[in-house]
């Protein structure tokens, strides 16, 4: 009985280690996810002055809400992690109890009868009756042996009463822990519900000018055609290029650590938030209005540096009208794309490191955000630089 125990408290120990581990990472989520929040509101404070209904505002919005749900989500996943541990723990409380009565129960029954046969043969009388020194040290041993067993079922019930009174007190903090994240939850719905209002007032307020927004549109999809096609001919000839040149060496590693370190690529911007995404996306407010994008766009506010996301040899900078400037990074057959840059710090045929500043994004007058285009290819294919980068 008392080493089923042991094991059953083993096991619930090791549980609660492992949900509270997993408590911890849920609640680091959070706290990193509320930052972003208040980095977020911090960019539409700068868009209210001027541009309060602007399309730049609302795919903010956009993002605000996306990361409201995330830790919406979170929560509602701490409460379930919460809720099973304190299953966990009443079970593991009520089975404890039921084995301290028993083996209370054990104990005294031991202690009762220990008293009966030492009343009429004391220990020192049962050993002096053997017949001789051997039988009389065995006994000895013996009573020895009872003694300490006596001491050790004290031990287990004392230590079982204090486990039992550290699982009330889990399960008590884990009760409260539960109350604190369902208000907390119900605060976080309400601040999602004002903000889903916000965003169908401004979505309803810019459908009335239905007309200039997809003549706007309209517009910036031209100009982010020829921007493209552009990039698309300059990346097509630094192909050419490095096919008579052949990759050295060098360039062939350096190709291979940037495939290594998919996902765990550093952001080009040290702070920011992915406003546009990679392949078709819908109008925010027209959507039968769709575009197919090669990159992403990183919205941030104010001056704000670019720096490379890999190691790599700088092949291109070039002035492309509607984008400022756009530095083309080599990465073995790997390429990324930086537009929008202003104060470029590179020139072509420069050897560059991780996170080395190559310049400034352009920051609007108008609103102050600086809104950096950033794509990765392969050869000539664009992928998703989302899949590529960290999970900020």
């Amino acid at each position: 009985m008392k080493y089923l125990m042991m094991l059953i408290l083993t096991f619930f120990g090791l549980v609660n280690c492992l949900n509270g581990q997993t408590k911890r990472e849920l609640e680091e989520q959070r706290r990193k996810t509320l930052s972003e929040i208040a980095y977020v509101d911090n960019l539409l404070k700068t868009t209210e002055k001027e541009k309060t209904q602007s399309i730049n505002a609302i795919k903010i919005i956009g993002n605000k809400l996306s990361l409201r749900e995330l830790i919406i989500r979170g929560m509602q996943d701490e409460i379930s992690l919460l809720t099973e541990r304190i299953k966990l723990n009443t079970i593991a409380i009520e089975m404890m109890e039921k084995d301290l009565i028993e083996l209370k129960n054990e104990y005294t029954r031991a202690v009762i009868n220990s008293y009966k046969t030492q009343k009429g043969n004391p220990d020192l009388v049962y050993i002096l009756s053997a017949k001789d020194f051997n039988q009389g040290y065995k006994r000895l041993k013996y009573l020895q042996q009872v003694a300490k067993f006596r001491r050790k079922e004290s031990e287990i019930i004392l230590e079982l009463k204090e486990q039992i009174e550290t699982s009330k007190e889990k399960l008590q903090n884990d009760l409260k822990g539960v109350t604190d994240l369902k208000t907390s939850e119900e605060q976080q719905k309400l601040m999602l519900q004002r903000e889903q209002e916000r965003k169908q007032r401004m979505v309803r307020s810019l459908s009335s000018k239905e007309r200039q927004l997809r003549k706007d549109w309209e517009q910036k999809k031209k100009i982010a055609r020829e921007i493209e096609g552009e990039i698309a001919r300059i990346i097509e000839e630094e192909r050419k290029k490095a096919i008579k040149s052949d990759n050295t060496p060098e360039q062939k590693l350096i190709g291979e650590n940037f495939v290594e370190n998919k996902g765990r690529l550093p952001w080009p911007v040290e702070k920011g938030i992915i406003t546009s995404h990679f392949g078709v996306q819908k109008h925010p407010v027209l959507k039968y209005l769709t575009d197919n994008n090669i990159g992403i766009e990183i919205t941030s506010s104010g001056k704000m540096s670019v720096r490379t996301i890999f190691q790599g040899e700088v092949v291109r900078v070039a002035a492309i009208p509607g984008a400022n400037m756009t530095i083309i990074i080599q990465h073995g057959k790997f390429r990324s794309v930086y537009m929008n840059i202003v104060n470029v710090k590179v020139k072509q045929g420069d050897k560059v490191t991780t996170k080395e500043s190559i310049g400034d994004v352009y920051s609007d007058p108008e609103d102050n955000n600086s809104i950096l285009k950033f794509m990765i290819c392969m050869d000539i294919k664009f992928l998703d630089p989302e899949s590529w980068i960290s999970k900020n």
